[in-house]
C-alpha cells in the first residue's frame, strides 16, 4: 500500500531540490553557450526566443495573484510584476532583456514583433502561462521554484558572455548582473510558501509534479531552439 503520510519539511524540501537534476542548465544548448560554442546567429536566436518567455512572466505572476486568496501572499508576490515590468517605462527585467537583444545586434522592433519566435518555444511558454491560470495558486508557485537553480546558472552565463562573446556590448549584460540576487530572494520566498501550504501528501505530490512540469517547459524551449540551429 502506498504511503500517504506527508513528508516532513526537510524531506519535502529535499524532494523539491532534487529536481535540479532535470533543470535546463545541463541541456546541450546551454552547455554550448557556456563553452563559447554558439555562433552569432545562434545566440541571437536564443535571445529573441527567450524574450517570448520573459514577456509573459508578469502575466503568469498576475495569474498567481488572481488565484490566491491570501492577502499577505498577494502583497509580496506583486513585487514580481514590478521587477519584470518595471516601476517606470525604462526599468525592469523586460527592459534589460531588450537591452541585451540590442547589444547582441538585434533591433528592438524584430524582437517585439516576435518574428524569430519558434513554434515550440511559443507552445511551451503558453502552456506554462495556462498552467498558472488554471491550476491552484500554490502549484503555480511550486512551478516557479526552478528559480532555486537559476542564480548560479545566470552567474555562469554572465561569465560566459563576457569571456566568449566579446561582440555583445557590455552595457547589455545588466539583466544577468541584476537578476541573480532577485532570484535568490524570490525562490526563498516561494519555497517557504510551498512548504507552508502544501501540508498533505497529495498537495506535496502536486507541487513536485508542478516543478517537474516547469523543468519540462524550459527543456522543451531549448530543444526547439537547438533543433532550429541544427536545421540551419
Amino acid at each position: 500500500m502506498t504511503d500517504r503520510t506527508p513528508r516532513t519539511v526537510p524531506e519535502f524540501t529535499a524532494a523539491l531540490q532534487a529536481h535540479s537534476e532535470s533543470y535546463w542548465d545541463t541541456h546541450p544548448f546551454h552547455q554550448r553557450l557556456h563553452r563559447g560554442g554558439l555562433s552569432e546567429p545562434e545566440l541571437r536566436s536564443w535571445i529573441a526566443n527567450r524574450w517570448y518567455y520573459q514577456k509573459w512572466l508578469p502575466q503568469k505572476d498576475a495569474a498567481v495573484i488572481a488565484n490566491c486568496p491570501v492577502p499577505e501572499v498577494r502583497r509580496r508576490w506583486v513585487q514580481r510584476l514590478a521587477d519584470q515590468d518595471g516601476a517606470a517605462p525604462d526599468q525592469g527585467g523586460n527592459v534589460d532583456w531588450l537591452a541585451l537583444a540590442e547589444a547582441a545586434g538585434l533591433s528592438r522592433a524584430e524582437v517585439l514583433d516576435e518574428r524569430h519566435v519558434l513554434p515550440g518555444v511559443r507552445f511551451a511558454t503558453d502552456a506554462y502561462v495556462n498552467f498558472a491560470r488554471t491550476r491552484p495558486w500554490i502549484e503555480a508557485v511550486a512551478a516557479s521554484l526552478t528559480e532555486l537553480f537559476s542564480p548560479d546558472l545566470m552567474r555562469d552565463r554572465l561569465t560566459a558572455l563576457r569571456t566568449h562573446y566579446g561582440w555583445v556590448e557590455p552595457a547589455g549584460l545588466r539583466y544577468f548582473e541584476q537578476r541573480p540576487a532577485v532570484a535568490d530572494a524570490d525562490s526563498a520566498h516561494a519555497l517557504g510558501l510551498v512548504t507552508e501550504y502544501c501540508t498533505s501528501r497529495e498537495q506535496q505530490d502536486a507541487a513536485l509534479a508542478a516543478l517537474a512540469f516547469k523543468c519540462d517547459v524550459l527543456w522543451s524551449m531549448l530543444d526547439a531552439i537547438e533543433h532550429a540551429a541544427a536545421a540551419g
